[in-house]
């Protein structure tokens, strides 16, 4: 089965390099994933109904919409499973937080800045979250309703609630 990942990215090198990744040899070429990009998050959202992806790779600095404004409307109109992509997600900075909290599902740092062309030092790790996040799910109450967890770290800040299964 084919796993449908929209790569929002505002550099054109980047979002050819992690279809590369994705799609060209190297740890997932098999055809597991088919890809589609967006220049920001403006133009993620505009696809979003469309495309109906599995997964987005989200970078978080860009022009129009950044990252985490397009997460959380990413997660009010169409929850999906996001795995943030971005030279600010250094683990456990606050703007990493604040996706994780928004609904991201893991993060991937890129290696050296925003325009990175050492991206296949993290190709391997980019597949293996990008397939864990395939197999994400809503967690829900009885009631059908998603519900709010409280933030490993903060304690007590909303996050939507994803499981594998």
């Amino acid at each position: 089965m084919t796993t449908s990942v929209l790569v929002v990215d505002d550099s054109a090198l980047m979002r050819r390099a992690l279809r590369t990744i994705l799609t060209g040899p190297g740890p997932a070429w098999n055809g597991e994933f088919e890809v589609h990009t967006a220049r920001n998050g403006a133009d993620a959202l505009d696809q979003l109904g469309r495309l109906r992806p599995d997964v987005i790779t989200l970078d978080l600095t860009m022009p129009v919409m950044d990252g985490l404004s397009c997460l959380a409307e990413i997660m009010a109109r169409q929850p999906t499973p996001v795995v943030v992509v971005s030279s600010l997600a250094e683990r456990y900075t606050q703007v990493t937080v604040e996706a994780l909290e928004l609904g991201a599902v893991d993060y991937v740092v890129k290696p050296g800045g925003t325009a990175s062309a050492n991206l296949e030092e993290v190709a391997g790790e980019l597949v293996t979250k990008v397939r864990a996040a395939s197999c994400a799910h809503l967690r829900r109450t009885a009631s059908g309703r998603t519900p709010k967890m409280p933030s490993p770290i903060r304690g007590t800040a909303p996050r939507v609630g994803w499981i594998c299964s």
